[in-house]
């Protein structure tokens, strides 16, 4: 069963004319909700169970294409494995540099994170992708 995520993706992809497979919604359906900042292969392992046949190529082009039409962000924290958020409002990332455990971190109630006025010498800011390093909660209690 599809919930919200899924169908207005879903809607999203036929409106934009792309495909919209049995595999592609079973990736939806593993990033709905998914608040553990999955890596392609993360995704391959669970949705292979489902669907023995999908590659990880099908995973690699399904989150590329997800990604082109902004419907989740790619969190780079190691050059050769890029993680997926399925959450586009605008926050940042916390990264444990011991266990790779990413969270996200939303701004103030007050908006306090606001970058300054003048601060930016006229350019428009449009988005803003923000890395926190250290060491996680489980990891300085183990």
């Amino acid at each position: 069963m599809c919930d919200g995520y899924t169908h207005r993706i879903i809607r999203r992809l036929r409106g934009q004319g792309l495909k919209v497979t049995p595999q592609r919604i079973a990736i939806l359906r593993y990033l709905e909700g998914n608040r553990a900042h999955p890596s392609v292969e993360d995704i391959h392992r669970d949705v292979v169970r489902e669907y023995p046949t999908i590659s990880l190529a099908t995973v690699y082009n399904t989150l590329d294409t997800l990604e082109q039409i902004r419907e989740i962000q790619a969190i780079t924290i190691d050059p050769s494995r890029k993680h997926y958020d399925p959450d586009t409002s605008a926050h940042h990332h916390a990264i444990c540099n011991q266990c790779r455990a990413i969270q996200d971190v939303f701004a103030p109630e007050d908006g306090s994170w606001q970058v300054p006025e003048g601060a930016t010498n006229g350019f428009r800011i449009d988005s803003a992708s923000v890395y926190f390093r250290g060491v996680c909660h489980r990891c300085r209690t183990t």
